[in-house]
């Protein structure tokens, strides 16, 4: 089974190598790495470079990070697709090979994991932990979400609902999943280990104005797809990161 993953980049230089890295020690036998990049001034293309299991590589100007990842989407070739950003990393070499494991089951279309934030230079530094816990329809009218960089999808189903909306800055992996496992109803599963590290700092939580403005866009979101969440569903989403620091 084909995986592609999708890496968006742009002067990366610091923390890229550590993604190129990852996934080049992973012990899946078929991975289709995609680097999509948005004409770097750094030297992230030539890290890129020295990475020669990079199957495809794309460098231009584009309208931000999820424009990126729907030229990956369009150039990937692989029966599974993930996406990986290029300050995070998997959290072994088995990563992968537990993904296609799970997608041997034809019924599963989708999967998610869980994750850990970790320290800007420091990825053995935990600073939170995010466990999902089986998905429930009800799960997202708690402000309950999976963690985007443990998502995997079948290309299949990318194919029949879309790509991500380029309308929303900080909010279009939400909408994203919204729209696959809330609107479509399509199956997921869920692995209970993490397989990502995330780099803390993500935009939307990056100042109260970010924050702010996170929040109307989770709204949209839900607008976006017919769907209408409870009064409580959109604040109910920054509460629940709070158990995450104190469960690691």
């Amino acid at each position: 089974m084909k995986i592609s993953i999708i890496t968006a980049t742009y002067n990366s230089v610091a923390t890229v190598r550590d993604t190129l890295t990852c996934i080049r020690e992973q012990d899946h036998p078929d991975i289709e790495h995609i680097i999509v990049d948005g004409k770097s001034t750094d030297k992230t293309l030539e890290i890129v470079s020295g990475f020669p299991h990079v199957a495809k590589v794309v460098s231009e100007k584009d309208k931000g990070i999820y424009d990126a990842m729907n030229k990956g989407l369009a150039l990937a070739t692989g029966e599974v697709i993930g996406i990986l950003n290029s300050d995070d990393i998997y959290t072994d070499p088995s990563v992968l090979s537990t993904v296609a494991q799970a997608f041997e089951d034809p019924e599963i279309k989708t999967l998610y994991a869980d994750l850990q934030y970790v320290h800007q230079t420091n990825p053995d530094r935990v600073i939170r932990t995010w466990r999902t816990g089986p998905y429930q329809k009800k799960n997202f009218y708690y402000g309950w979400m999976p963690p985007h960089p443990t998502f995997f999808v079948r290309k299949e189903v990318y194919e029949r609902v879309g790509l991500f909306n380029l309308t929303l800055r900080s909010a279009a992996d939400y909408e994203m999943m919204l729209r696959i496992l809330l609107k479509h109803h399509i199956p997921t599963h869920y692995i209970p280990r993490v397989i990502v590290k995330m780099r803390a700092g993500g935009m939307s939580n990056a100042s109260f104005r970010n924050r702010f403005m996170a929040n109307k866009e989770d709204k949209m979101a839900w607008k976006l797809n017919d769907l209408n969440p409870h009064f409580y569903t959109l604040v109910m989403k920054p509460l629940r990161k709070i158990p995450q620091f104190i469960i690691k």
